[in-house]
């Protein structure tokens, strides 16, 4: 084990808003720990009025890095230095590296979304029918690397069209270098996604509908679930509550289910990748995270 840097603690975080229902901090501070790290995690609330500052102040206090969410995973780009390969065909970062004083954004959201589904789920990715609920830098991230991944048809929904109509027009780029046969655009809560829901393989909800504290909320009603396959399978990109109200009517409905909580540890692993330049203890990471949700009433919800 490493014993640390020596000289001071290495500063980290997260910059989103809101940011309370973070775990980011729990995993990373409890990976430290158990490392024997001198590294610190912290939750930086940052509105987007402040987000220059908040960039600025990487810089300024020498931190490490940061990781980056809602909503600043797109509208942070142009405070960068650079991006890496994946965060520019994307278009969103998710982590920024300090490297010396150049800021380099990465987006590790994609991987760790399909890391996490390979481990939980048998079903293959490589020629299925996926439909992604939202329209943000999250759904980008995922999106872009299941077109990589050999996805055979990808469809997109957002409560504002405009915003699915601009992700397909972006995924339309990546479908050169993949076989996905099909990107197209249903609106939502239409007997066109009624439709689409039938045919698909993969239901991922990319939006952060369900999270607490509006964990009783849901992206889509029964109704629309009662389309899906029999064989279908829903995952949530919400890992806070884990067991999300979609995720709890799919269950009922005997569908098999993924919750949000892989992803946050996959991609976790992968940005201490790019920070450090070495594997992070995954498990450590999940079992600290796990043991601040509510899992009493997990039931048949996979992590």
């Amino acid at each position: 084990m490493p014993s640390g840097r020596g000289k001071g603690t290495g500063v980290l975080g997260i910059i989103g808003y809101p940011i309370e229902h973070s775990l980011s901090p729990v995993m990373h501070n409890a990976a430290f720990d158990y490392l024997g790290m001198e590294y610190r995690y912290l939750a930086f609330s940052v509105p987007p009025e402040a987000l220059a500052e908040a960039v600025a102040g990487i810089r300024g206090l020498g931190l490490v890095g940061v990781n980056v969410t809602v909503p600043h995973k797109e509208k942070i780009i142009p405070l960068l230095d650079d991006l890496s390969l994946e965060a520019r065909l994307i278009g969103a970062v998710n982590t920024v590296q300090r490297r010396e004083n150049r800021l380099i954004g990465h987006n590790t959201d994609g991987r760790g979304f399909v890391a996490s589904l390979r481990k939980r789920v048998k079903r293959p990715l490589r020629g299925s029918s996926v439909l992604i609920l939202g329209a943000g830098g999250a759904a980008r991230g995922v999106a872009t690397q299941l077109l990589l991944e050999g996805v055979g048809r990808l469809t997109v929904t957002n409560r504002t069209p405009e915003r699915a109509g601009e992700l397909a027009g972006c995924l339309r780029k990546v479908k050169e270098d993949s076989v996905c046969v099909e990107i197209r655009t249903v609106r939502w809560a239409s007997e066109g996604l009624a439709q689409a829901l039938g045919e698909t393989d993969f239901l991922i909800n990319a939006t952060s509908v369900g999270m607490l504290p509006r964990g009783d909320e849901t992206p889509l009603l029964r109704t629309y679930l009662e389309a899906l396959p029999k064989t279908a399978v829903v995952a949530d990109l919400v890992y806070n509550p884990l067991r999300t109200r979609l995720l709890r009517e799919s269950a009922e409905m005997g569908l098999e289910v993924v919750s949000g909580l892989g992803m946050l540890v996959e991609q976790a692993v992968l940005a201490w990748e790019v920070w450090f330049g070495r594997e992070a203890p995954g498990k450590v990471m999940q079992e600290a995270a796990a043991a601040h949700l509510d899992c009493g009433e997990a039931g048949s919800i996979t992590p």
